[in-house]
């Protein structure tokens, strides 16, 4: 049987990280954005998640635009 290298391991439970989805929430105090189906890099085994430096802009630029439309709710897919 082969042993599995996990070179990339997750840095909470030594999980194996592999790339899934997420949903990005966040409260604005005026209003509430929600994204879903967000690229991400999932841990297998404690589900902690990670965004990459590219992803985490444009989730910037969509709260930001929705800061701007003082909308109470906007649920978005990237």
């Amino acid at each position: 049987m082969k042993r599995q290298f996990n070179k990339n391991p997750c840095p909470i439970c030594g999980g194996i990280k592999k790339a899934g989805k997420t949903t990005y929430s966040i409260d604005l105090g005026t209003g509430v954005v929600v994204v879903r189906d967000v690229a991400a890099t999932v841990c297998d085994q404690c589900g902690e998640e990670w965004i990459d430096a590219k992803t985490a802009r444009q989730l910037k630029q969509v709260t930001e635009d929705a800061r701007q439309k003082h909308h109470q709710v906007e649920v978005l897919a990237l």
